[in-house]
C-alpha cells in the first residue's frame, strides 16, 4: 500500500513540476530559457515539490541506493513535511489572494501548493517511523531556508526579480523584506516542532502497541 501511494503521488509531483516548467518556459516568450529556468528554480514552492517528489520517488525505484536510503530516513522525510506544510500555509494566506490562474496553470498552482503538500504529509503521517525525532531537529532543518533566504536576496539584487511580494526589497527594503523573513523562519521553526510533537507522540504509541 505504502509503495502504491508513494508511486502514485511521485507521480502526481513530477507532473505538477514538469507542467509548471512547461508554462513558465512558454508563458513568458520575452526572456531567455536560460534566465527563465533559474527564476523556475528560484521559488521556495518548486525546491520543496522536488524535495517532496525525490522522497517518494527514490524509495519506490531505488530503496537500496544511497539516495533511497536517505530519502526515506525519518528525519529528511519529517523535513520535506515541515518545508511543503508551510509551501501550503503561506501560499494559502499570503499570495492565493493576489492572482487568479485559469486552465492549465490553475492545475500546476493547485498540485503544487495544495495536493502535494496534503498527499506529502499523509504519506508521512502514516507510512514513515516514527519516534526518533528530536527537539533540535527543526533548528536544523531551518538551515536550507536561511541558504534560500541568502540566495533569494543574492538573485534579487543581481536580477532585480523576486520570486514573492514579501521577498521585494526594491519596492519594500531591506528591513521590511528582513522583517517579513524572521516571521517565516519563526513559522518554519513553530511548524517543525508540531511535526517533532506529533512524531514523538506516535512514536510513544507505537511502542505501547508492540509491547502489550
Amino acid at each position: 500500500m505504502a509503495r502504491l501511494y508513494s508511486a502514485v503521488f511521485a507521480c502526481v509531483g513530477w507532473f505538477a513540476l514538469i507542467l509548471q516548467y512547461g508554462l513558465t518556459i512558454s508563458g513568458n516568450p520575452h526572456m531567455g530559457a536560460g534566465e527563465l529556468t533559474l527564476n523556475f528554480f528560484s521559488y521556495f514552492t518548486i525546491l520543496s515539490n522536488i524535495l517532496a517528489a525525490l522522497a517518494l520517488t527514490a524509495p519506490v525505484v531505488a530503496p537500496n541506493s544511497r539516495l533511497g536510503r536517505w530519502s526515506a530516513s525519518e528525519g529528511v522525510r519529517a523535513a520535506v513535511a515541515m518545508f511543503i506544510v508551510v509551501v501550503g500555509v503561506v501560499y494559502h494566506f499570503l499570495l492565493a489572494g493576489i492572482w487568479a490562474p485559469q486552465g492549465w496553470s490553475l492545475l500546476a498552482n493547485n498540485l503544487l501548493h495544495y495536493v502535494m503538500p496534503a498527499a506529502f504529509v499523509a504519506d508521512w503521517l502514516f507510512f514513515t517511523p516514527k519516534g526518533r525525532l528530536r527537539w533540535i531537529d527543526p533548528v536544523k532543518w531551518v538551515v536550507p531556508v536561511l541558504i534560500y533566504g541568502g540566495w533569494t536576496l543574492l538573485h534579487g539584487k543581481l536580477s532585480g526579480w523576486w520570486p514573492y511580494w514579501f521577498t521585494d526589497v526594491g519596492k519594500l527594503g531591506l528591513g521590511k523584506v528582513m522583517l517579513y523573513f524572521t516571521g517565516l523562519l519563526v513559522f518554519f521553526l513553530i511548524v517543525g516542532l508540531i511535526v517533532v510533537a506529533v512524531d514523538r507522540t506516535f512514536g510513544r504509541r507505537d511502542r505501547r502497541l508492540a509491547s502489550a
